[in-house]
């Protein structure tokens, strides 16, 4: 072998040995994850759903892997900013969002130029809850159900609104293919916060509002609204009496609230597995499953797979409705 030869075989050589190195080092970060804080990107501030969930399973998470799990609430335009910070997160495991509906399907067809994808740009890990919404009413409104709801408003079109706490949330959207699919001429009126929509809806300036169940439960207990249907495939444990909204006018009808993990794209099978095994043994403890359960909220065990096919499938249903009612919102 010429001089020349040795030197490049002996290149080659270190080369091999550095990426040997390089990939050891990964395999041993990964079976050691995790090996310092976590922090789970919320994109809203707190006392929401997707804030609830992020700390119910950080306190959780902290104590099975020995590790400190902090919820970091970024808020801000409809929660892209938030989500922008996890996406651009190094995919390593140890910064993960709770991502919802909103900043993870709805955003990417309902915002000019997001700048990111966050289906292409955050991987599914684990889904947490999922919670339905329940059509609301005045206590005092003249109908008690969704189907006398539909005949009113269909003998006085244009007369009807509904309330939403911004365009292109779930509420906004539910609505929307609600009254696309009834064809119903009713005006939506955003809100800027939900204390000024209950109050409006309340004293009959608004007829309806998809709200969230935890939201809704106390006012309907109080008897000053009532519920006219619910979004979920079935009725609410807690509104047995109350149909679906499937059951009363739109089969196949499903719109809910649902919150998980995601991580940023490329992060290792492994990191990924890891996490969701942790999280769906948290779902599954008694504790947390009867909670959630009284709360009307689904716990389902599900793999990252799973749950990537759930995403999958609320991005094309959102993005029908948003094209279909061509709904677009200022970033």
């Amino acid at each position: 072998m010429t001089r020349f030869s040795m030197q490049r075989f002996l290149r080659l050589g270190l080369v091999l040995a550095s990426l040997a190195s390089v990939a050891l080092s990964a395999t041993a970060a990964e079976g050691d994850y995790p090996a310092k804080p976590i922090s789970i990107v919320v994109a809203y501030a707190p006392g929401g759903q997707g804030d609830t969930f992020a700390r119910l399973v950080s306190e959780r998470l902290a104590i099975a892997y020995k590790q400190s799990v902090v919820v970091d609430n970024k808020p801000g335009v409809s929660g892209t900013v938030g989500t922008r910070l996890a996406v651009k997160s190094r995919n390593d495991g140890y910064t993960l969002l709770l991502g919802q509906t909103g900043e993870m399907v709805v955003n990417r067809v309902i915002m000019k130029d997001l700048g990111y994808d966050p289906l292409k740009e955050l991987i599914p890990v684990v889904m947490i809850g999922n919670a339905p919404l329940v059509l609301l009413a005045s206590a005092s409104a003249p109908y008690n159900s969704l189907s006398e709801l539909i005949q009113m408003a269909r003998a006085k079109p244009g007369t009807f609104s509904y309330g939403s706490v911004g365009a292109g949330t779930p509420g906004h959207l539910s609505a929307v293919a609600l009254t696309m699919g009834t064809k119903l001429d009713m005006t939506h009126i955003p809100y800027k916060g939900v204390g000024p929509l209950l109050t409006d809806l309340m004293t009959d300036r608004i007829q309806l509002f998809f709200s969230s169940a935890s939201a809704a439960m106390p006012h309907i207990k109080g008897g000053k609204l009532k519920a006219l249907a619910v979004t979920s495939p079935q009725r609410m444990k807690s509104l047995p009496q109350v149909s679906t909204v499937a059951e009363a006018t739109l089969p196949g009808f499903s719109y809910s609230l649902w919150g998980g993990l995601f991580a940023p794209a490329d992060t290792p099978a492994t990191i990924v597995q890891s996490l969701n095994r942790e999280v769906n043994a948290i779902m599954a403890s008694t504790e947390i499953h009867n909670r959630f359960v009284a709360e009307d909220l689904a716990v389902p065990k599900n793999t990252p797979a799973e749950f990537a096919e759930y995403v999958r499938t609320e991005a094309i249903k959102f993005e029908k409705v948003v094209k279909d009612a061509n709904i677009k919102i200022e970033n």
